[in-house]
């Protein structure tokens, strides 16, 4: 396999360019592990404690899908440490080849990844506005990134990390708040790749929740996004009824499904 990806593979990703939208961005940067035969396997692996990408084609075979795991197992990354987002075909051959070997995978997270053609006016609106972040909103941010990821129970970091993180958000100029008289409730950011743009880091103060503002906060930074050019986007936890339901009222269509494994 060669260590780095080319034209053929971002056509590859074509085939999935809903559920594997966030890989297409993340090779464009800096990665501790590339690898691709640039036909039917590509893995990236960015750093920790980020999830390990793997795509393969919805027709992979055993040959395809043992690839992928000997190459995972080779460059130790199969040390129970690493998640893997993969397609569910490639998760079930992972799971029993990892059981043969007296190892232990299941599925930590179901995904679908929705798009927004058409963006639907939420019927409930919600008290307060939108405001984009700045360096003076730079604590409170972090404070919420820190809630978002305990709440998903991924990617989680240090306060630093989350600092670097949210630096980078109000440089981007691409990520909100919902207030309600001058309280923030909710944040949600939106992220460009080629045509499409990722709405992501959507997360309400448990205090202010069932008011309505994450709707309301994404329905309009999805026109944000719209109103540049791209087409949004954003992953759910498939489990997630309820957040499901809403990015649904608002607009969203299920486009395909992922799932994590670790």
């Amino acid at each position: 396999m060669d260590k780095f990806v080319d034209e053929r593979d971002f056509k590859l990703l074509d085939q999935d360019r809903y559920t594997f939208f966030v890989l297409r961005r993340i090779l464009g940067g800096p990665c501790k592990l590339i690898l691709s035969d640039h036909e039917r396997v590509i893995i990236c692996f960015s750093k920790e404690p980020f999830p390990v990408w793997i795509w393969t084609p919805d027709d992979a075979t055993d040959k395809d899908m043992a690839a992928a795991y000997d190459v995972i197992s080779e460059n130790g990354l199969l040390d129970g440490n690493h998640n893997y987002n993969i397609k569910y075909k490639l998760a079930e051959y992972f799971i029993n080849r990892a059981k043969e070997e007296g190892k232990e995978l299941s599925i930590r997270q179901n995904m679908y990844a929705y798009d927004c053609p058409k963006s639907v006016e939420p019927r409930e609106k919600a008290s307060g506005e939108l405001h984009k972040c700045t360096q003076d909103d730079f604590e409170e941010l972090v404070d919420l990134i820190d809630g978002f990821h305990n709440a998903v129970g991924i990617d989680i970091m240090d306060r630093a990390a989350y600092e670097q993180n949210a630096e980078k958000c109000i440089e981007d100029r691409r990520t909100f708040f919902w207030q309600d008289k001058g309280i923030t409730t909710a944040c949600c950011k939106y992220v460009p790749n080629g045509d499409m743009a990722s709405i992501s880091l959507v997360y309400t103060k448990p205090e202010c929740r069932r008011k309505h503002y994450a709707e309301n906060l994404v329905y309009t930074v999805t026109e944000l996004a719209r109103a540049e050019g791209y087409l949004p986007m954003l992953y759910t936890d498939a489990d997630y009824v309820a957040s499901n339901a809403c990015y649904e009222k608002i607009g969203y269509i299920r486009r395909g499904e992922l799932c994590t494994v670790g």
